[in-house]
């Protein structure tokens, strides 16, 4: 230190600042705040703003957000332009109560209270006007986000404006935003991608992710996913959520870097946890359909119900799923329902199809029932051919409306032009007479141009038809072929029909031992005919294999689901020890 400071720091509050000024440059803070503080209270408005800072950010004393303020405000109230726009970021951001300043308020709660606009305004406008660049850019935020009376966005724009071209970060970052609420030409673009790089290349999160999105798309600048992922990776790590879910599935899809799935999922779960419903729904979706991660059904669920409890749609879908399916949480077809509502209500229209699916199994309320037929009322009358097939379903099973079978036709012919579905369902209804005249030949039509694309249940109907020889020819060839397909598909009724027709009495070739292995496939599935087939099959002999014990397993099977017919086999079947001696004659 020069003879000139030691001989001026006891005696001029000026020489004290430039000292105290001096050594915080050289990370000397604590030696700085004394002599800051003999400057501050001689009113050296300066001396008040850094000391305010201190305290603040904890620099060279304890921090107190109370004393802070307070310097702040004396600072403020001398036309310190710098103190006038700090109290206003700390203000709508909740960070100073409304009444601070000298013996307002003996107690500061440690955490942040509500936005104080009001004070916001009052300080953001007098560094405005004093020419702060920062107080400019606050200025401009309350006049765009605040509360409905404050807001002018043409004076924010102005605002944002001044601040940007003062080379402020916040000014440049607000200018891009509210440039592009009015973009329409390239070169307006061009200006909003120049303000959004000047603000992250100062390290804004913000301004990083949007400037990311625009490169990844080409807006204003040739596409290049390359360098957006690195945005997105900048943005990520200075704590931005959206470019923290981004960056995660890049490094779990390995886009224009190493993948890394462990280090992916991580990132995502950072997003989540910081509360990205997006995130939370991908990270359950990872779970769910395991792949790069083994499949979890009880985490995915976790975070499907972190998403979906933050209003994410496909979130409370995917929950809904899970608690229909019993795959990681307990099988709840009312909770199911409940999720499914959520989502549903929030737009998603296979969540409001799986709805209906449920209301059609005698699970939701009256008011889901209501609800559902109205949204596809809804959209069916505005052109929606889905819409019209799931409200003629409504109108046919009465959900949510009294059933009507003339109106399900009329709705149902409407969208079979280009619903797979509604072309088997409107087949239907022309075959059995339901709503409309009876004309099996058009309804076989219909019914086999859904065969044609493989939906399995119009299989099923167009070989049952051509078993009866019903709307056309009888074909019994051609309704097994169907039926094959059908059944390699999982349907269990034509497993059943496969063994029927294997069985004999059919234009097919007589074959038990395929008969009786397509009843043991659809018993095993639960079907009671199938049950009660193999029962007779078994029991006597039918396919070169008696067996008593299996038979009466699966007679009571096919009895237990109310199939009274498998009564008197059962009772045709020789006692249990009567079984038992049977091998002890042959073998004499």
């Amino acid at each position: 230190m020069g003879l000139l400071d030691r001989l001026s720091v006891p005696l001029s509050s000026g020489a004290a600042l430039r000292r105290a000024v001096r050594l915080a440059e050289q990370g000397n803070v604590k030696q700085a705040f004394p002599l800051l503080t003999r400057a501050a209270r001689a009113g050296i408005a300066e001396a008040e703003y850094r000391v305010g800072r201190c305290y603040l950010e904890g620099a060279g004393v304890p921090p107190s957000r109370t004393e802070g303020a307070r310097w702040l405000e004396r600072a403020a109230n001398q036309g310190y332009v710098e103190a006038q726009a700090q109290l206003a970021t700390l203000a709508i951001h909740g960070l100073i109560a409304a009444d601070s300043g000298p013996g307002t308020r003996l107690f500061a709660r440690s955490e942040a209270a509500a936005p104080d606009f009001e004070a916001g305004l009052h300080w953001a406008r007098k560094a405005a006007a004093g020419g702060s660049a920062d107080g400019q850019a606050v200025l401009g935020y309350i006049l765009t986000s605040g509360p409905e009376t404050m807001r002018d966005l043409d004076e924010a724009h102005r605002c944002y404006e001044r601040s940007a071209a003062a080379g402020c970060p916040q000014g440049a970052l607000g200018f891009a935003l509210s440039l592009a609420r009015m973009a329409t030409t390239p070169e307006e673009q061009t200006q909003v991608a120049e303000n959004l790089r000047r603000a992250a290349d100062a390290g804004l999160p913000t301004a990083q992710y949007l400037l990311a999105l625009m490169t990844e798309r080409g807006m204003a600048m040739p596409a290049d996913r390359a360098a957006a992922i690195q945005l997105f990776r900048q943005a990520a790590e200075k704590g931005n959520r959206p470019s923290q879910a981004r960056w995660g599935m890049a490094l779990m899809e390995g886009l224009t870097v190493p993948a890394n799935t462990v280090e992916g999922e991580s990132w995502l779960r950072r997003a989540a946890l910081a509360g990205d419903p997006e995130a939370a729904a991908v990270v359950g979706d990872l779970y769910a359909k395991g792949g790069k991660l083994p499949p979890n059904f009880a985490e995915a669920a976790m975070w499907f119900r972190r998403a979906a409890e933050a209003g994410h749609r496909g979130g409370a879908r995917a929950l809904g799923m899970l608690h229909l399916t019993g795959a990681g949480v307990p099988r709840d077809a009312e909770e199911a329902a409940q999720w499914f509502r959520v989502s549903a209500e929030a737009g998603d229209q296979t969540a409001r199809v799986d709805l209906a699916n449920l209301l059609l199994r005698g699970q939701g309320g009256t008011d889901d029932a209501i609800r559902t037929r109205e949204w596809f009322e809804q959209a069916a009358a505005s052109g929606d051919l889905v819409a019209a097939f799931n409200f003629g379903v409504c109108l046919a099973e009465g959900v949510g409306v009294e059933r009507d079978d003339r109106k399900a036709a009329e709705w149902l012919r409407r969208a079979a032009d280009g619903v797979v579905n509604a072309q088997y369902w409107y087949g239907r209804m022309l075959v059995e007479g339901r709503g409309v005249d009876a004309n099996p030949q058009e309804g076989r039509a219909w019914i086999k141009r859904a065969a044609d694309v493989g939906m399995v249940e119009a299989e099923v109907q167009l070989a049952e038809l051509m078993l009866s020889g019903r709307g056309g020819p009888k074909d019994h060839p051609g309704a097994l072929v169907l039926f094959e397909k059908a059944a390699g598909r999982g349907h269990v009724g034509a497993m059943f029909a496969m063994g029927a027709m294997h069985g004999g009495g059919h234009e097919v070739p007589t074959d038990r031992p395929t008969a009786q292995r397509c009843f043991h496939a659809a018993a095993e599935r639960g079907h009671a005919y199938a049950q009660m087939m193999l029962g007779r099959y078994l029991a006597r002999g039918l396919a070169g294999e008696r067996d008593f014990d299996r038979a009466r397993i699966w007679l009571e099977r096919a009895l237990a689901q109310g199939l009274q017919e498998a009564r008197n086999d059962l009772a045709a079947l020789p006692p249990a020890e009567t079984q038992m001696a049977e091998p002890q004659a042959v073998g004499r």
